[in-house]
């Protein structure tokens, strides 16, 4: 594996290389991608080595009439071979800085209790960790 890791914003000129990676949950589709850059808000920072992209942080700004801009990251991968490098640490403060060049005042997340390396990603990084909350969903579309 290469020592070089580019982070960097994407934007739809990388779907190819979006496409081809394996570091989503599950294959990632044209249309939705298409869609995704379409959108006004969204954002998808990458970690791309060797050609191709082993890691990616996105997220959407949210927008409330009664409330500042906020920012909800929507998912952190980096490839299982290239952990414990800090690419997770630096594509989520790449997104974050754009979050916060687009105005945006809170950002927030949520991930498994059971799942320490994020939450020690997310540690490291000066997060402050928000105990009971209960999340609710009413869509099976991350069902298997």
């Amino acid at each position: 594996m290469s020592s070089e890791i580019q982070v960097r914003l994407l934007d739809i000129g990388d779907l190819d290389l979006i496409l081809a990676s394996d570091a989503f949950d599950h294959p990632a589709r044209p249309d939705q991608t298409r869609a995704f850059f379409a959108a006004e808000g969204n954002a998808i920072v990458g970690a791309v080595a060797d050609g191709a992209l082993i890691g990616f942080a996105s997220g959407t700004i949210h927008l409330h009439p009664d409330k500042p801009r906020a920012f909800f990251v929507n998912e952190v991968g980096v490839n299982e071979g290239w952990r414990k490098r800090s690419i997770g640490k630096r594509l989520v403060t790449m997104l974050n800085d754009w979050a916060r060049a687009q105005g945006c005042d809170g950002i927030w997340l949520a991930t498994e209790v059971d799942n320490e390396p994020a939450r020690a990603l997310y540690r490291s990084l000066a997060a402050r960790e928000t105990a009971g909350v209960v999340v609710y969903d009413w869509d099976d579309a991350l069902e298997p």
